[in-house]
């Protein structure tokens, strides 16, 4: 019976301090070593940069209930950032939808009762206000420039721990992401820095402390999934919370889903893809209906975009102007017909 051999490796102190190998004493660190460790060196100075210039800005955000003494009875937390130093405070729908009560400790330690300004469950976002200012503030930066690999930073404050920072990298782009409501949020950022529950709200930083996205979402039991709403969009919903307390989007009224479209029919009309929308429903006094579109009719064009899924008819509407006309072009039986519709703006 072979007898099975067994490596083992000695280290043994020399003089001087040195240490020896299996092959005697350890080489000098090379120049590619000292260069790696350069690198880590610029990692980590890269990384501690961001959190001193922007951890005064990020908060966490308590969810509760006053009783008949004004005592804060804790419901749940998220986390959050200040946008501008007159005390708004970006965050996520779901963490403040339906809150009696909200708030804001800031990461001396100063606690202050928010207001809710408004919120939008489409992108799950929401801006609340305290009442001060001379705040620190983070800024909204470029979300359309990011490059898969690139380095995030991810604050706030997962299960009450204040001030908690993790890092990873861009691991996908232009992920989609459905909310609760149905709708899609597009062009949603994937990466690897570690996210727990109470990083909801908070920032998710590139390199230079610039607000790239907008933590808003774990993949359950799965490492390294993480989700942030992107800058960009937020930039957009930001403004008319704080000017409205709502986000307007345009309306048609119908009900509809995909449909694959006959060769035939694509060819003859030259449609630009092979699958449209059909309408399922229609509201009878939602402005489709008023136009004359019918349930079983098929939407290929929409404003001048072909559509090929309701998500997509929902990214049209959502840059569509209310009551701003628009075309619809539209499958009816063997005929492709146009009629203008004019959205309103949905409730």
């Amino acid at each position: 019976m072979a007898k099975t051999k067994r490596a083992t490796v000695a280290w043994m102190s020399t003089s001087a301090g040195e240490m020896a190998g299996p092959h005697g004493p350890a080489e000098t660190p090379t120049e590619e070593t000292l260069r790696d460790s350069e690198l880590l060196d610029a990692y980590s100075r890269a990384v501690v940069g961001v959190v001193e210039r922007t951890g005064p800005a990020v908060v966490s955000i308590s969810i509760g209930a006053a009783d008949r003494a004004e005592e804060f009875e804790p419901m749940g937390a998220g986390s959050g950032f200040v946008i501008a130093p007159d005390g708004y405070i970006l965050t996520n729908s779901h963490v403040v939808l339906d809150a009696p009560r909200i708030d804001v400790t800031f990461m001396n330690g100063d606690r202050r009762k928010a207001s809710l300004i408004g919120l939008d469950e489409s992108t799950d976002l929401a801006v609340v206000c305290v009442n001060t200012s001379g705040l620190p503030y983070a800024d909204l930066g470029n979300s359309a420039g990011l490059r898969v690999g690139q380095l995030v930073i991810a604050a706030g404050n997962p299960y009450g721990f204040q001030s908690t920072v993790s890092t990873g990298v861009v691991s996908a782009l232009g992920r989609s992401l459905r909310t609760r409501q149905g709708r899609l949020i597009e062009n949603v950022i994937q990466h690897t820095a570690p996210l727990n529950p109470g990083n909801s709200g908070g920032p998710l930083l590139d390199s230079r402390g610039r607000v790239i996205g907008i933590n808003t979402a774990i993949i359950a039991m799965a490492q390294g999934i993480g989700f942030a709403i992107p800058a960009d969009t937020a930039r957009s919903v930001v403004s008319q919370l704080i000017t409205k307390g709502k986000v307007t989007r345009s309306y048609l009224g119908i009900v509809g889903m995909r449909r694959p479209l006959d060769r035939r029919f694509i060819r003859f009309y030259r449609l630009g893809k092979d699958q449209a929308v059909e309408i399922v429903s229609l509201a009878g006094d939602g402005p489709a209906a008023e136009a004359g579109l019918r349930r079983g009719d098929i939407i290929v064009v929409l404003g001048g975009t072909a559509v090929a899924s309701v998500d997509e008819i929902f990214h049209v509407l959502a840059d569509w102007p209310v009551a701003k006309p628009m075309a619809v072009g539209f499958l009816r039986g063997k005929d492709l017909k146009e009629t203008t519709v004019t959205p309103r703006e949905a409730s």
